[in-house]
């Protein structure tokens, strides 16, 4: 990240010009588009100028659901949308033997359409939303696990197995033909937390990696579930929020978005007195920064562990799909500031009430 202030010259009609410039293209997914509008911040402080490029939806879903940002303060970043192949935006399956949100594939697919290149004398950089550890082991057993490793580090490291759709998998495959294309990387993340999983992918990948912290629901519990979990938090008589909705479907403004999850009758009313059901969006950032949170039942995506961490807020790690198996592992066995309320092992079993309850209460 540049440490001075941006050069300027004068331009064709003699106005000062900048002469460097950050376009942002985020996946089209909500981790994504809220870290980059993050970082798009941090280079605004360096008067460099940004220009914030997605479809049309994705743009508006970034500023509509940026965290802990007044919504005034993206009057300096210059937005810009395109148009995108129409996909699908079927709803989500809560009873999925994989977890990983196939359908969101159709409009992950819909993207393979924009790589026609615009900018010749642009500098290509890859945003990662995962943590280094679990970007660093992807990378090391991709390549024949090419350096060594301490025994320590590598402790009950999981595999990757049941953590994503072999589609997700074969777009993975097809846009790393694009690597060589690349300057360099970039993760939103810090040595403080992350120094030994930065110093080795540093030794695989080549390069320093460079200290950066910056700050959506892809998956629907089933019914049966979401019954335990409730009927758990009840007994427990502990203070909560639950957030509780349908996850995200590819387009989340294409057309009524049912956000009703079915819950024991009478359950809201029940716990009036110490629960909050939310059933929309919420302000994760806010809620884990007041005084009053003492903890944070999360699937362990990478946002929220590093929000998690940085507001000082304990994590039950209920991981899903995804890199949230190995963040589970990198929070709570190496960082050890963390304890697991789900085991991935029973990820295919619903957890009972009677268990949640002594999660809770622990």
């Amino acid at each position: 990240m540049p440490q001075q202030q941006n050069q300027h010259h004068s331009g064709p009609n003699g106005q000062e010009q900048p002469q460097v410039v950050a376009v942002m293209v985020p996946f089209p997914a909500q981790g994504h588009l809220n870290q980059l509008l993050q970082l798009s911040r941090l280079l605004l402080c360096h008067h460099i100028p940004v220009h914030y490029v997605g479809t049309a939806t994705h743009v508006r879903q970034a500023k509509l659901r940026v965290h802990s940002w007044d919504p005034l303060a993206t009057a300096n970043i210059h937005f810009h949308s395109f148009e995108n192949p129409p996909f699908l935006s079927p709803p989500p399956d809560s009873n999925a033997t994989i977890k990983f949100p196939p359908h969101l594939q159709p409009a992950f697919d819909a993207s393979l359409h924009l790589h026609v290149s615009l900018i010749p004398n642009a500098e290509s950089y890859t945003f990662h939303s995962v943590s280094a550890f679990a970007y660093f082991l992807y990378i090391w057993e991709k390549q024949g696990k090419p350096i060594e490793v301490i025994e320590e580090f590598l402790e009950d490291v999981p595999s990757v197995e049941g953590c994503f759709s072999s589609e997700f998998l074969n777009f993975l495959d097809f846009q790393h033909r694009y690597k060589n294309s690349n300057s360099g990387l970039i993760f939103s993340t810090s040595k403080i937390i992350e120094g030994t999983s930065m110093e080795l992918l540093e030794q695989t990948v080549g390069g320093e990696l460079r200290d950066l912290c910056v700050f959506g629901t892809t998956t629907t519990m089933s019914n049966e579930q979401i019954k335990e979990l409730a009927m758990g938090l009840k007994q427990s008589g502990q203070k909560f929020i639950w957030v509780l909705r349908y996850a995200d479907k590819g387009d989340v403004f294409a057309g009524e978005e049912c956000r009703w999850l079915d819950l024991p009758k009478g359950f809201e009313d029940s716990v009036k007195d110490v629960g909050l059901v939310v059933r929309d969006w919420a302000p994760q950032l806010e809620i884990l920064a007041h005084p009053g949170t003492a903890g944070f039942v999360s699937h362990c995506g990478w946002n929220s562990c590093l929000e998690s961490i940085t507001m000082g807020v304990p994590i039950g790690a209920w991981p899903i799909h995804s890199d949230q198996r190995r963040n589970t592992v990198l929070i709570t066995t190496l960082l050890k500031v963390r304890i697991v309320v789900r085991d991935w092992a029973r990820r295919d079993e619903v957890m009972t009430a009677s268990a949640i309850d002594v999660e809770v209460v622990r």
